[in-house]
């Protein structure tokens, strides 16, 4: 694709996931409540996956004409960028630190399952080259985890054996009396006609995304990580900010945090498409170095969903500033040393 054609292409794209993403938050937090599942599962396991099909695609697609190495850039650089945006989103809540106004066990048994599966992910990577029709043995359990995971999680909302501390500034996640009235089928269609447009413009947002990349000469692992993976998680960012304005805060922290255990998968998912053996033993040290950030980037998260402090440097949480500092330190690494 030529630049002339793919900047437009892109411009136009992020300007549709802006609005329509917008919409798809709204119409994800009345069916929220509706459904009573809750902003944190539905943020985690629908809203997150919704945003997360544009880094399928191109994860998938990269495995299967042959680019390992850009297919788990993808992945796991989408997983930082996401996280990065967690403190963007807290940037954009004056109120108090965003990790202190809507902490909640299953925004942290979500941020422990995500680390969970990357490490399934450096254990088949280090591990013998087991494979069970070209793919893996931990791919499997990879998919397996999350499900699993999933499933505990979603016991742990309805039967809490830990809850957060409640304070001035704790928003809860509670039903909108206003939501409860509303059609559910209805609010059921406009939400999959929003995931559909912006699944599209994601997809779009993606290629143009590659096209603009290529024509750099940069390696793999840095178009993966700062191109294409900022590029599909683009819908992230729109749909956790919009969450912030609506007062959904638990939305838009289990938007990112579920949505990067979800994404996860995408190496799973890349490996049943990689025909050249597993695609875990494609992975270079670049990736092994991606993956180390992110989880540190997790792990400062999850330490801020405890500490909960209420009021940081900028008026943001300690833990944004350092995940900010992580990423962008990390980067500059990976781009001259790696």
């Amino acid at each position: 694709m030529e630049l002339s054609v793919a900047i437009p292409l892109f411009v136009i794209s992020a300007l549709l996931v802006a609005v329509v993403g917008t919409y798809l938050t709204k119409t994800a937090d009345q069916l929220a409540d509706l459904t009573g599942l809750g902003e944190a599962i539905f943020g985690a396991v629908f809203l997150g996956g919704v945003t997360s099909l544009p880094g399928i695609v191109t994860s998938v697609v990269a495995a299967y004409n042959g680019h390992p190495e850009l297919a788990v850039s993808n992945a796991i650089g989408g997983i930082a960028a996401q996280t990065l945006f967690l403190s963007i989103a807290d940037i954009t809540y004056r109120k108090t630190n965003l990790e202190h106004a809507a902490a909640s066990i299953t925004s942290l048994m979500q941020g422990v399952l995500l680390v969970g599966l990357l490490a399934f992910v450096l254990l088949g990577m280090t591990g013998p080259e087991l494979l069970v029709f070209h793919i893996h043995p931990a791919s499997f359990l990879i998919i397996g985890g999350y499900i699993v995971g999933s499933k505990m999680i979603a016991k742990a909302k309805d039967w809490p054996m830990w809850s957060p501390r409640i304070t001035r500034a704790t928003v809860s996640d509670l039903p909108d009396k206003e939501n409860i009235k509303l059609n559910l089928k209805s609010v059921i269609l406009k939400f999959a006609l929003s995931a559909i447009v912006v699944g599209i413009a994601g997809f779009t947002i993606a290629k143009t995304g590659i096209a603009i990349a290529a024509n750099t000469g940069l390696s793999e692992s840095i178009v993966g990580v700062l191109f294409t993976a900022v590029a599909t998680s683009f819908p992230e960012l729109i749909v956790s900010v919009s969450a912030v304005k609506r007062g959904a805060l638990t939305l838009s922290i289990s938007n990112i945090i579920g949505g990067n255990s979800f994404d996860v998968l995408f190496i799973a998912f890349a490996d049943m498409a990689y025909f050249n053996g597993s695609i875990l033993h494609a992975i270079t040290q670049s990736q092994v170095f991606i993956m180390a950030m992110t989880m540190l980037m997790t792990s400062v998260l999850i330490m801020g969903l405890l500490y909960r402090e209420k009021e940081g440097f900028g008026k943001i949480g300690w833990e944004s500033l350092a995940i900010i500092i992580i990423y962008f330190t990390g980067n500059i690494i990976l781009f001259f040393y790696t």
